[in-house]
């Protein structure tokens, strides 16, 4: 940085920290100050992220930019503004409330290895909200909510983060000297660093346990947890990585442009349902024939409805075709529908008797159809997909559609089918055209 070197990173200008005296928040954001002197970061190229907790209130006491969120997503944010701003140097100022709240924010952080320090206030307990107790309170710890003592194992944040794959951890106690420059050393670390900072919360865990400096030591002692620095190894870091993959990947392919080539009769928003099985490419057969009336000149939509299995079930395609801008997506009285099996059927059965005189319901001859107001063609569309292919009855019941309906032209409809479609699959669906058309023909 170039110019008059900072100081200090810590303003007064909103007055005092906010903490309760002897606070162990105080000395740690007071080391902090010292860690940035001495990196002498540009306050522009500098963020604090905070959530909620006593420690949350810490951001706007630096001048910095600050990110100031929900009560245990402090890593999300931290996360999302480094991979956009790599330039940024990020440090999240988190309470052990907010690490158990979190908790699997901690774990993907650590696990990828973002570039970002966390640096966590640990307390024992939940201080802003009354002293409750929280994951890392130690076995036997009052709290307001434990007021026998806990019975719970505290969470050793380091150990879990290191068992992520954090890269770089520290722990130790707030009043130490040299905090400051382990500070520095994990805000240098190219990857994921947390530096968990064990302290003394003289409003309620304090009091409560009898708690002071030496008993802070031989709490953190007693309990097998380790001091100092316990991780330090080189991993690839996240955001680095991940550009690295993406200057490695294939090029996409250019947008798709589709331009009108055709005329169509269509005069208003007209509502198309097909509805059928899974595995008979339902959906990739309402995308061609939207595609179609997208070369005749019209605007369309497409919504789909299936299962979370595979090849079973029924699957359904709504589609407007309109020669407007398509305001309002949804069907609600349909100009078309296409039943291409029971389950298919099945699926909307309900809606079928609702169906208006002016829908037109083109269904396979083998369906047991209940009773409609609508208008019905029955064909064998079965039949004339066995003898075509299997995966062609949604496009042979959708050109039958065309050629009794005379939306647009039936040219529109191959012209989409060969020029979005491989070869082969182009050459079945042609013949799969061809059988619609006669079917059709075949009523006449």
């Amino acid at each position: 940085m170039s110019g008059t070197a900072l100081r200090t990173y810590m303003t007064d200008q909103v007055g005092p920290l906010p903490f309760c005296p002897g606070c162990g928040h105080d000395r740690l954001l007071k080391d902090l100050d010292k860690a940035l002197v001495a990196l002498q970061i540009a306050p522009k190229n500098l963020v604090i992220v905070t959530d909620i907790g006593c420690i949350g209130l810490a951001d706007r006491y630096f001048v910095a930019n600050a990110f100031h969120g929900l009560h245990g997503r402090s890593l999300t944010y931290a996360t999302g503004l480094k991979l956009a701003r790599p330039d940024l140097t990020v440090i999240v100022l988190i309470g052990d409330g907010g690490c158990g709240i979190g908790g699997t924010h901690l774990l993907n952080a650590a696990r990828r290895n973002v570039d970002i320090t966390a640096i966590v206030a640990n307390n024992f307990n939940y201080g802003m909200t009354g002293g409750q107790h929280s994951v890392t309170t130690p076995s036997g710890g009052r709290t307001a909510t434990t007021p026998s003592g806990n019975i719970e194992a505290a969470m050793d944040l380091c150990a879990t983060v290191i068992g992520a794959g954090a890269s770089w951890v520290y722990r130790g106690l707030g009043y130490e000297q040299g905090l400051a420059n382990r500070i520095v050393e994990g805000i240098r670390h190219p990857g994921f660093a947390l530096l968990d900072v064990c302290e003394l919360c003289t409003a309620y865990y304090g009091p409560r346990n009898e708690l002071n400096k030496k008993k802070l030591y031989e709490l953190v002692a007693a309990s097998g947890m380790g001091l100092g620095l316990l991780a330090d190894k080189a991993r690839p870091e996240f955001g680095a990585a991940y550009r690295e993959a993406a200057r490695r990947a294939p090029k996409r392919q250019r947008v798709t442009v589709i331009e009108a080539a055709f005329t169509h009769s269509v005069a208003k928003q007209t509502g198309l349902v097909v509805a059928g099985s899974a595995g008979q490419k339902i959906r990739s057969t309402a995308t061609l024939f939207a595609r179609a009336g997208m070369l005749a000149g019209l605007q369309a939509t497409q919504k789909d409805d299936y299962p979370i299995t595979v090849m079973t079930g029924p699957s359904v395609s709504e589609l407007n075709l309109a020669p407007d801008w398509i305001a309002y997506t949804a069907i609600d009285k349909p100009d078309y529908v296409l039943l291409l099996s029971a389950d298919g059927l099945n699926k909307i059965r309900a809606s079928l008797g609702r169906l208006p005189p002016s829908c037109l319901v083109l269904a396979d001859e083998g369906l047991d159809l209940p009773e409609t107001d609508a208008r019905l063609m029955t064909l064998p569309l079965t039949r004339a997909a066995k003898e075509v292919g299997r995966l062609s009855i949604g496009t042979i019941a959708l050109a039958a559609l065309l050629e009794s309906e005379k939306l647009f032209p039936m040219a529109a409809f191959e012209a989409a089918i060969t020029r979005y479609q491989s070869k082969d699959i182009a050459e079945v669906n042609i013949k799969a055209m061809n059988a619609g058309i006669a079917l059709v023909a075949n009523t006449a």
